[in-house]
């Protein structure tokens, strides 16, 4: 009888630590993103924009709402940007890039096809470029921070051959309604990612916050492994 069960003994503490590790190395993961796209916290939260295919000009002009909140789940990890009716792309996703500083832009396009952009920011500035696609044509976003609630995106394009860009159009973004997981802003801390904390999560009776559903998601998927490292940072800042 003993026999039988040692066998099963080992094999349950088996799954365990593998499960144990895995749990390990997920959180490790995400914190090593976090990391990455920090900078680009104040991103997260809602928008209203305008945009204009022609500057000053009301012709064709649009208005458009989108959320930005952060991934840590799944394959398709970053910070997601997903626009309401956009006409230029349907989603659009920020990744960290090969190299140190560099930032990629992962795009879903009205067509369902996909564009990749790849930059480094300078300064206000985070300009990306993509490969010629088949119509032989690069594009590139200029993304430009006006204070703490006004993003500017600029869409461009050139032929594969030429150096000069042709506008395609801008969208001006105001942020929606309080400012949301702004950075130096005084309030709750989100738990996950370290902005501020605007949605309540529950966990043995505490009450702690994160700064978007995409955190929300996080926490509540491993609840004792996201309040460990936050724990790990409050002391290292101390």
């Amino acid at each position: 009888m003993h026999r039988r069960v040692a066998p099963l003994i080992l094999a349950s503490c088996f799954i365990l630590g593998s499960a144990i590790a895995a749990d390990v190395a997920k959180n490790a993961e995400s914190a090593k993103l976090v990391a990455a796209l920090k900078p680009y916290q104040d991103f997260v939260g809602q928008w209203r924009g305008i945009g204009q295919p022609k500057r000053g000009s009301n012709k064709g002009a649009w208005q458009e709402k989108a959320d930005v909140l952060w991934q840590l789940t799944g394959t398709e990890t970053g910070l997601i940007w997903k626009p309401a009716d956009g006409p230029l792309w349907k989603s659009a996703r920020f990744a960290p890039g090969d190299k140190p500083d560099e930032l990629t832009l992962h795009v879903t396009l009205p067509d369902d096809n996909k564009r990749t952009y790849i930059g480094k920011p300078d300064g206000d500035r985070l300009a990306l470029e993509s490969a010629a696609d088949d119509q032989n044509e690069v594009h590139r976003v200029t993304i430009t921070r006006l204070g703490e609630n006004r993003l500017v995106w600029l869409f461009e394009k050139r032929l594969a051959q030429q150096t000069f860009y042709q506008r395609v159009a801008e969208i001006s973004f105001q942020r929606e309604g309080t400012r949301l997981a702004v950075s130096g802003t005084s309030g709750p801390e989100c738990v996950v990612t370290g902005g501020l904390g605007t949605i309540a999560v529950a966990y043995q009776g505490k009450t702690y916050y994160v700064c978007c559903t995409g955190c929300r998601d996080a926490f509540n998927d491993d609840p004792a492994g996201i309040l460990a490292a936050w724990e790990e940072r409050r002391a290292a800042k101390k």
